[in-house]
């Protein structure tokens, strides 16, 4: 049986494992990551922010937009779609 990837099946991970993001009057689930980055020889640790969004929420995001995930207050760094362009990830930073 083929697979058939639809609106429902694109917002399924999202539904199951995002939280809340919001930019101007969109609202939708993201996947919030936030991993931690060694940096300088093991002298710096830095927290880079990111999100996974359907780019038919927030695709048309640009640097210095802001955003607000699960309540609180950030800055769009940087987007990119990714392999077929359904999703894009999404730089942020704290604002």
């Amino acid at each position: 049986m083929a697979l058939v990837e639809d609106s429902t099946t694109q917002s399924a991970y999202l539904n199951d494992f995002g939280v809340n993001c919001t930019s101007d009057t969109i609202t939708a689930k993201v996947i919030f990551e936030q991993p931690d980055l060694v940096l300088a020889g093991n002298q710096i640790v830095s927290t880079d922010y990111q999100l996974t969004a359907k780019v038919s929420d927030f695709g048309t995001l640009i640097a210095g937009a802001l955003i607000t995930v699960d309540s609180v207050a950030y800055t769009v760094r940087e987007l990119r779609k990714l392999d077929d362009g359904i999703f894009c990830e999404i730089s942020i930073q704290k604002t």
